[in-house]
């Protein structure tokens, strides 16, 4: 069942999200679901009662079971944000992101510089070195600058913010995967992630408040770029997008 009950899950959330179900319709019945899915009338309860959790939907005697609008979902639940991803990121959701990071990244970052952990210090040096090695050899990207971002949140020591690096691993990922759409995009970062990691060891918690506020307004840079070239964006249905390996340049006529 648990396996049906996800498929279920996902599909109704889809359809949600995508606004084949839009704000106010009401969901066809039980047994009409069921059939449409190819699953029991409970996988379709349990799968309905989900995403009335998740603010997606009501439920009542006299009002049936309604899609309820956007702003009443639980925007810090991952499944919604990758959803929404699926569905098409809108320009008023990547601004919100940015905005939310710029509020709760600083403020995490500078109680990461006072009560990180050498534990804390060896897992955000090793998403730097897996970050680096993408860049200069190809590969994942955007996983290990997920990592590291979590990690700095979870570095803060605040059950709460540790809660919300759960939380924000999705939305994370949504900027993560625009930046390093752009040509050079992680490249640029990495020296503003080193300082980052660099002011957390030094125990700087001003220079580390800057650097990610820096690094953040940098990504933000790179979404309203991406916004106004109209280019395609990307899809949080797929695995991270790999970097290709760099291509060493050729020695000069003076080899240099």
């Amino acid at each position: 069942m648990k396996n049906a009950l996800v498929r279920t899950l996902d599909a109704l959330g889809m359809a949600i999200a995508a606004g084949r179900h839009p704000p106010g319709a009401t969901l066809p019945p039980e047994p009409t679901l069921g059939a449409t899915l190819g699953v029991s009338r409970t996988v379709v309860r349990e799968a309905v009662k989900s995403l009335a959790a998740k603010g997606l939907l009501v439920t009542g005697p006299k009002l049936g079971t309604r899609v309820l609008p956007p702003e009443q979902w639980n925007w810090f639940d991952p499944d919604v944000v990758a959803w929404q991803g699926r569905a098409g990121l809108q320009r008023g959701f990547l601004r919100d992101l940015q905005e939310l990071r710029r509020i709760v990244e600083p403020a995490a970052v500078r109680l990461a510089a006072q009560r990180a952990t050498a534990a804390d210090i060896e897992g955000l040096e090793t998403a730097f070195a897996g970050m680096r090695q993408a860049i200069e050899h190809g590969g994942d990207y955007v996983s290990h600058d997920l990592r590291f971002h979590q990690g700095l949140l979870r570095a803060a020591h605040n059950q709460m913010l540790v809660q919300m690096s759960k939380a924000l691993g999705a939305l994370l990922r949504t900027s993560f995967e625009i930046s390093t759409s752009l040509a050079e995009g992680p490249a640029r970062s990495l020296p503003l992630h080193r300082a980052v990691l660099d002011a957390v060891i030094a125990r700087a918690p001003e220079r580390a408040e800057r650097a990610i506020v820096m690094l953040i307004d940098g990504a933000a840079l790179d979404i309203e770029h991406v916004l106004a070239t109209r280019a395609d964006l990307p899809s949080l249905a797929l695995p991270p997008r790999p970097l290709a390996a760099r291509v060493p340049r050729a020695p000069s006529a003076d080899g240099a």
